[in-house]
């Protein structure tokens, strides 16, 4: 205990306090199994802009999504005591959102989709995982951003749902192969033919706009 005569600290020989670390997601799992709905509150704030994203992605609709993001979560919260940490929750979650999102364009394949990919994270001009949607072998040039982002959106319409869902993950979200597998409910080398096949199919429709 320091005295009335000892002099003050000194602030620049004071420890660092070191910042909060944010609790892992199978920490808040278990508080949520144990009814502590503050903590499925962190992992709904932790993961629903990048599941939102997807969902988003597949549907090209904002309300569409909104309501497909809070469905899934619902359904989520609803199974947690299911859930025994055989993988992240990130991957549970995800697989639960892409499920519902498949579930609903099949009900709504009489309907022309409208996907846009004008909220792309990225510049689509002069990003490498862009240009490879395009095409790998084609020589880096200069395009208009707006008929490159026109010309994919009409050729991301064609593809069916699960080859465009692996595209979003893979080339607009960034995960793995192995991730994807996780999520998708199939092996990692059926995301890559499937990848694959997408960027084919993609080439091909955009054959006379690289010509």
């Amino acid at each position: 205990m320091r005295t009335a005569t000892e002099p003050p600290t000194d602030p620049s020989k004071a420890l660092p306090v070191a910042d909060p670390v944010e609790p892992e997601d199978l920490v808040l799992v278990r508080r949520a199994q144990a009814g502590d709905l503050e903590a499925y509150d962190q992992l709904v704030r932790r993961h629903q802009e990048r599941v939102y994203s997807t969902v988003y992605h597949m549907t090209s609709n904002h309300e569409d999504a909104a309501d497909l993001t809070q469905d899934a979560f619902i359904k989520a919260y609803n199974a947690l005591r299911g859930f025994k940490g055989d993988c992240a929750f990130f991957t549970w979650i995800y697989r639960i959102a892409v499920n519902r999102t498949l579930n609903f364009l099949k009900q709504r394949r009489n309907r022309t989709p409208n996907l846009s990919l004008n909220d792309l994270d990225f510049n689509a001009e002069h990003d490498p995982d862009v240009l490879a949607l395009v095409s790998e072998q084609t020589p880096r040039r200069q395009v208009d951003l707006g008929e490159l982002q026109e010309k994919l959106n009409g050729a991301m319409q064609k593809l069916s749902e699960v080859h465009r869902m692996v595209v979003v993950l893979h080339d607009i979200q960034g995960l793995p192969h192995e991730e994807i597998a996780a999520i998708m409910d199939c092996n990692p080398g059926t995301v890559r033919s499937r990848l694959f096949y997408a960027r084919q199919q993609l080439q091909a429709y955009l054959s006379d706009y690289l010509k």
